[in-house]
């Protein structure tokens, strides 16, 4: 009962901002302050809408759009986490990488338009093209930057436990990497829904974009805000239902957990067991446990555990 409550509470925490935002509109559009060609009633928006997707163009452009982005994520994730890891490996290439990657991950994606359109024209090839840069420099740097920053400290540890390169790979640079990995993702696919709206304007006649944009050639207001609001709400239920359990899945399985209490996560690493904080959050890396004990053998004695295991308790 308490968990069903607290899920209803939770979801009229959330819900709350977007009824008083609603209200506000329903006011002023009553109250006359705008002409309805500026903003039409929301009720007039949600009868456009029901039009639309009683007569399926709201959802052959929803389609449009949904496709052009997994598409765009099955072609630059593998890729972007597959050479991150690979750069990241490489002690004396990553430096060398690591600022190009950094320049590119800086360039919005929608800056790759008019190349795009001049070298491939309009159609899906274009908005591809931008969704590919937009989606695979920010997965590429934040994987690069995840592998790179797992303590080498780790890395010495397997490996005096007799722990082959492989074992160092797969199950300590890897898990350490997933959580700036899973974030990279996530912020790829909200600024490549950015880039797609912008790409789709211009280089389509399908889409969301396109939507928005030939709606405003007509000075069609409420299709505009139709468009404009699927897209918001497209983004909150991939945010909400998608992206942040596993962003929260990925941080519980590989390893980045409360900082133990007899671990300070504003000393240096040299200070604290061998743990790295996080952007001073107060969460550490901590190496897998199964790990460690495969490669002893047996239980480890007290001195080590405190070494390698430091959430293992001291009293």
């Amino acid at each position: 009962m308490r968990g069903w409550s607290g899920s209803v509470l939770t979801v009229g925490r959330g819900a709350a901002p977007f009824a008083l935002i609603l209200i506000a509109w329903a006011l002023v559009t009553r109250a006359g302050a705008l002409p309805t060609i500026f903003l039409p009633p929301p009720d007039d928006v949600a009868r456009t809408a029901w039009g639309m997707l009683k007569d399926g163009s709201l959802w052959i452009n929803i389609g449009a759009s949904v496709a052009r982005v997994l598409v765009s994520l099955v072609i630059s994730v593998p890729l972007a986490v597959g050479l991150g890891i690979f750069v990241g490996l490489r002690r004396r290439l990553a430096p060398v990488v690591e600022p190009i990657a950094g320049f590119f991950n800086a360039l919005s994606g929608i800056a790759w338009l008019p190349l795009a359109v001049t070298w491939f024209g309009l159609g899906w090839v274009s908005v591809t093209f931008i969704m590919f840069n937009t989606i695979f420099f920010l997965v590429f740097y934040n994987t690069l930057v995840g592998v790179r920053s797992v303590p080498r400290i780790f890395e010495h540890a397997v490996r005096t436990l007799g722990g082959s390169r492989r074992h160092v790979i797969f199950q300590v640079l890897i898990p350490g990497a997933m959580p700036n990995i899973v974030a990279g993702i996530r912020m790829s696919i909200g600024f490549g829904w950015r880039a797609l709206i912008a790409a789709e304007m211009i280089a389509t006649s399908t889409g969301l974009g396109f939507l928005i944009y030939n709606a405003s050639n007509f000075h069609q207001t409420d299709t505009i805000l139709v468009g404009i609001v699927t897209i918001g709400i497209l983004w909150l239920l991939t945010d909400r239902l998608v992206l942040q359990p596993i962003e929260r899945w990925t941080v519980e399985r590989w390893g980045l957990g409360a900082c133990p209490s007899n671990v300070s996560p504003q000393k240096p690493i040299s200070q604290n067991a061998p743990g790295s904080t996080i952007g001073g959050s107060g969460m550490v890396f901590l190496p897998p446990k199964s790990l460690i004990l495969g490669l002893l053998g047996h239980t480890p004695s007290r001195e080590l555990q405190l070494f390698l295991l430091p959430d293992v308790h001291s009293s």
